[in-house]
């Protein structure tokens, strides 16, 4: 779809996309979703005091979001697949600030050095080098550094037709708030149609990361698959809290 046509298409939006020439394109495909409900003083060590911590029922969700990032790009440039392709792991969790509703990353990693790091000057956003290996139906990850490990093992199910409104708050999220080494916060505003998402089996799963050992445990309480999407970004915009 030409993103002409992705930008007119608004409605299931909570507020309209910015007034303002968008800079980034890229897309997230073949996304595994794995979602956990937490507890809230345990994630509220996680994530700075200037956010807000987002909650669906009183409760306080993680989610941990692999998938491949492909064609990302400046506006006015083409994509250049060498570092426009990877691998990445978003652990992220769901805040408020601005008066609209995001997502926090807790951790993000990257596939390929060089693409982390190109990443990492651009957005400022804190990413970090994980050796990444994907087939079909598997999606591996260490990181020696942390001594981090994931190994999701899976089959596709059905589309699924009827999303409730807890997978909708899950997934549809059109703002990013991240901290900063300076103690900023940035904001980032996207756009993309609504997710298409289908059921997911579980074949096997390990998530070992030892620093959220204490909020992380047992197995997902949602799961989601999806194709992926087409986003549009805008650059970070710092805020005043």
């Amino acid at each position: 779809m030409k993103i002409k046509e992705i930008l007119n298409q608004t409605d299931h939006r909570p507020w309209g996309i910015p007034n303002k020439s968008w800079k980034f394109y890229q897309e997230w495909n073949r996304a595994i979703f794995l979602h956990w409900q937490v507890e809230l003083l345990e994630l509220q060590k996680f994530v700075p005091d200037e956010l807000e911590i987002d909650l669906f029922d009183g409760k306080a969700w993680v989610s941990v979001v692999a998938f491949t990032m492909e064609k990302i790009r400046p506006r006015y440039l083409p994509s250049f697949s060498p570092i426009s392709n990877f691998d990445e792991i978003n652990i992220r969790t769901y805040v408020k600030a601005n008066g609209k509703s995001g997502v926090y990353f807790l951790s993000i990693e990257g596939g390929k050095k060089l693409s982390c790091q190109i990443s990492k000057a651009i957005s400022e956003l804190p990413y970090r080098y994980s050796k990444t290996k994907r087939t079909e139906n598997k999606y591996i990850s260490n990181n020696s550094q942390y001594d981090d490990h994931l190994e999701i093992e899976f089959s596709i199910g059905a589309e699924n037709n009827e999303k409730t409104k807890l997978d909708k708050w899950l997934t549809e999220r059109y703002a990013l708030f991240q901290d900063t080494p300076t103690k900023a916060i940035n904001e980032f505003e996207i756009h993309h149609l609504e997710w298409e998402t289908n059921d997911i089996e579980l074949k096997k799963l390990i998530f070992d990361y030892p620093r959220f050992q204490n909020l992380i445990q047992n197995q997902p309480d949602r799961i989601h698959y999806s194709k992926g999407i087409q986003v549009v970004a805008w650059g970070k915009n710092k805020l005043n809290l």
